[in-house]
């Protein structure tokens, strides 16, 4: 099942351990290139397009819970604030 990707007023959580920080993902993407072989033989990826992106799986770095991970809220996102951005007093 995928796991939907955090947006700017999310974050992941563990449920287990309560992690919000280490998370190990695994993706599947299907992406265009644009390769350069020079005279050599060596190849060199010079443009990536991300055609489609899912992912399939979040672990938890900490306590290894697979399938454990949910959205939960960014401190400070539903006051209009962007996140990261110290509070107005």
């Amino acid at each position: 099942m995928p796991v939907p990707l955090p947006t700017p007023g999310t974050r992941w959580r563990c449920t287990l351990c309560g992690n919000l920080t280490r998370f190990d993902v695994t993706r599947a993407s299907r992406v265009k290139e644009f390769i350069h072989l020079d005279l050599a033989g060596e190849s060199r990826v010079e443009e990536r397009e991300v055609l489609s992106e899912t992912v399939e799986a979040v672990q938890c770095r900490w306590c290894n819970a697979v399938d454990q991970v949910e959205l939960v809220d960014r401190p400070g996102a539903g006051a209009g604030q962007a996140p990261g951005e110290p509070g107005q007093d």
